[in-house]
């Protein structure tokens, strides 16, 4: 059987390639690639322990300043540095970057055209002259070095935006399957803090917008729009991770007490929403929205009205992803058709 999850990878990477033979709305390409991205990701988080990065709620509490630090120093360095300078270190950088994510993101399918031994015995390569540094790979992660190595040095070449879209979709991917908010409240603070971050880097300065257009990097999804005029529009890969890891949340939540994927589909039906309005008012105005004012509010009150209706608040503010260490709940993943053991401090309820 054929998972919902694989269909969408399929179509994420027609819709990608479609450019290149037919005239595709730019408006569509930016709202079905987020979404398609945010989708896969999502079911990719789903696994038997929770992803390995916890964001604790001091890091969602500094994470707007730390963003701003980062995001203000780049633009001054664009501004009193030779541009060509910056963005060759930077492609140097997204260059390792890109061969990790690629690698790890295409590794599922290169693992199911190879023997078992080659995805499970692990090697070991000791760094010369570090001798306290080690790195464990298989076999199966060396083979997917190769084509991701390839690819990236195609996109250092030619700094296709074909190239740079699938990086930027690698780099979501991961990072939307890497990435736990823990919990909810965590989740809202961190939202929180980014939706005013990107209202007002966007609407009361330059800074973004600036860094953005200047930045030669794969941390942008761009789209071919056919008009000479602006022929690309732009996606910060920030709006689609961000969220991305929140609506993922909800579906371990759903998963992890035996439930369909109620709770799940409420949170990405919000973030299509923003992403559409988002779209809508860009186009309206005729000029660079904060895609977070519009995803933020959208995925947090389609969520929350459907507990709300549910009467399940409660637990949700309770269920704390942390101490998922595999209990009496099982879930069943309908992307993967595995079976998923995980604990959280909520009841199951009928």
């Amino acid at each position: 059987m054929v998972s919902v999850e694989k269909v969408a990878s399929v179509a994420l990477a027609g819709l990608s390639l479609a450019p290149l033979v037919i005239k595709v709305s730019s408006n569509f390409n930016v709202i079905a690639t987020a979404c398609l991205t945010v989708f896969i990701g999502c079911h990719r988080s789903v696994k038997p322990a929770p992803p390995s990065e916890t964001v604790s709620k001091e890091h969602a509490m500094r994470f707007p300043f730390i963003g701003s630090a980062v995001l203000l120093s780049l633009f001054l360095l664009f501004k009193f540095l030779p541009k060509d300078l910056i963005n060759t270190v930077l492609t140097l950088y997204f260059f390792v970057l890109g061969i990790l994510a690629l690698s790890a993101t295409i590794l599922p399918t290169i693992e199911l055209l190879l023997p078992t031994a080659w995805n499970e015995n692990m090697s070991t390569w000791h760094i010369p002259y570090w001798k306290n540094v080690e790195i464990e790979f298989t076999k199966s992660q060396l083979t997917a070095g190769i084509p991701g190595m390839l690819f990236c040095i195609w996109y250092v070449m030619k700094k296709h935006w074909l190239a740079n879209n699938t990086l930027g979709l690698a780099f979501s991917i991961q990072g939307i399957e890497m990435l736990s908010l823990g919990s909810f409240k965590i989740g809202a603070i961190l939202l929180a803090g980014l939706f005013v971050y990107d209202i007002f880097w966007v609407f009361f300065t330059p800074v973004m917008v600036s860094v953005a257009k200047s930045f030669d990097a794969p941390i942008k999804l761009i789209f071919p729009t056919g008009d000479a005029a602006r022929p690309f529009s732009m996606l910060g890969l920030g709006d689609i991770v961000i969220p991305g890891i929140f609506v993922a949340l909800a579906l371990r939540f759903d998963l992890s007490r035996g439930h369909k994927k109620t709770y799940f589909y409420s949170a990405f039906a919000g973030y299509c929403a923003g992403l559409l309005v988002t779209i809508l008012i860009m186009n309206w105005f005729q000029t660079a929205q904060p895609a977070l004012l519009y995803i933020v509010p959208c995925v947090i009150g389609f969520l929350a009205v459907h507990c709300a209706w549910n009467g399940e608040i409660k637990q949700l503010l309770e269920f704390d992803e942390s101490v998922a260490t595999g209990g009496d709940d099982t879930a069943h993943s309908s992307s993967e058709g595995t079976e998923v053991n995980m604990k959280s401090k909520t009841k199951k309820s009928d």
